[in-house]
């Protein structure tokens, strides 16, 4: 097939690709500025040399269309510079408000475009169809990560002008001329496939490395280079609800390991962390700090419920103190306190 095939869109990425890639389309105004600003000189100076007033008002429209879409960006930066953005449904919303202002744009460039070849001006026809072929290219660069939102860019810039061209004259360059923006689209699409799948691999593969830096290969924990990003957003998040953070280790791990071989230890280190992970909601932390230390960080939003890190259903032998800190206030001290050895 000349096109391939497209991954299925959005659901082919996951959440924190799929989100990155809202964030990119939002990231820059200067494509906006430009075929906005192009819009307004080609259209005055269309208008100046022909009198031609659907020119005019297409060129307004597209000016209108411009800052509607600035004003668009600037909310989309002031709501994630308040927090980021949540989950995909909400990544959705924002992806198709891009793509109506998007589309709206290239089919204001298109209709200037395909009005043109009307005007009988030689020099309005070059610079509304640069605009066009400028725009298309610009698409390829800019939204080759959303194909779907690329393609009804691509139809909507060049199909206006492909209907003008034929209505204009059944005669040979005027066909050509339909058949150049036919073939251009072809190539666009095809462009914006390859641009998608060889994007989508390097993001995909940036946050799988990203990923592996943070966990602990041996069980399947976070590692302790987390502590230092998430333990602090934890802390800042709270309020005044409490925080406790638990400091474990495993007594005579190593003479264990020694003696029943690093396949027992091995296991033992990932029934440890399986049993702690089952001790954790979804606002906890288990962390490996390295060898047989591990720390679980958890807070509450109720400053009345006081963590219990032990639940019913665990039971574990303590040979050795297990350290536990609580930051019961946000402007309070930390209380800590040492556990005796006991069964927990």
């Amino acid at each position: 097939m000349p096109f391939g095939r497209f991954r299925s869109g959005a659901a082919s990425i996951s959440d924190a690709v799929y989100l990155e890639v809202i964030g990119t389309l939002y990231g820059t105004t200067v494509p906006i500025l430009i075929a906005g600003g192009c819009q307004a000189i080609v259209g005055a100076i269309s208008v100046s040399e022909t009198g031609d007033r659907l020119s005019a008002a297409l060129a307004i429209v597209g000016v209108v269309v411009a800052v509607v879409r600035l004003f668009g960006v600037l909310a989309f930066r002031n709501e994630t510079r308040r927090r980021p953005l949540r989950d995909r449904a909400e990544g959705v919303v924002w992806e198709w408000r891009y793509a109506v202002g998007s589309v709206a744009t290239a089919l204001t460039i298109g209709l200037f475009a395909g009005r043109s070849l009307f005007v009988d001006d030689a020099i309005c026809l070059v610079m509304a169809v640069g605009i066009a072929f400028g725009f298309s290219a610009g698409i390829v660069a800019r939204l080759s990560l959303r194909p779907v939102v690329a393609i009804l860019d691509f139809a909507a810039v060049a199909l206006p002008a492909v209907v003008a061209s034929f209505m204009k004259a059944w005669d040979a360059p005027h066909i050509a001329l339909g058949v150049m923006f036919l073939v251009f689209i072809v190539a666009g699409v095809e462009m914006v496939r390859l641009s998608y799948d060889n994007t989508l691999n390097q993001m995909s593969l940036k946050r799988k490395f990203e990923q592996l830096a943070r966990i602990d290969p041996m069980t399947g924990l976070l590692n302790r280079s987390v502590l230092a990003t998430d333990l602090a957003e934890i802390l800042a998040e709270r309020g005044s609800a409490m925080a406790a953070v638990h400091a474990i280790d495993l007594d005579h791990f190593k003479a264990a390991n020694d003696r029943f071989g690093h396949p027992v230890g091995d296991a033992l280190l990932r029934q440890v962390a399986a049993r702690l992970s089952s001790l954790a909601d979804g606002t906890d932390l288990v962390v490996r700090m390295g060898g047989d230390e591990f720390i679980l960080v958890q807070g509450r939003r109720n400053p009345a419920a006081r963590p219990k890190p032990w639940r019913s259903g665990f039971s574990t032998r303590s040979a050795r103190p297990i350290g536990l800190a609580i930051m019961t206030s946000s402007s309070g001290p930390v209380s800590a306190s040492r556990c005796r050895p006991s069964t927990a």
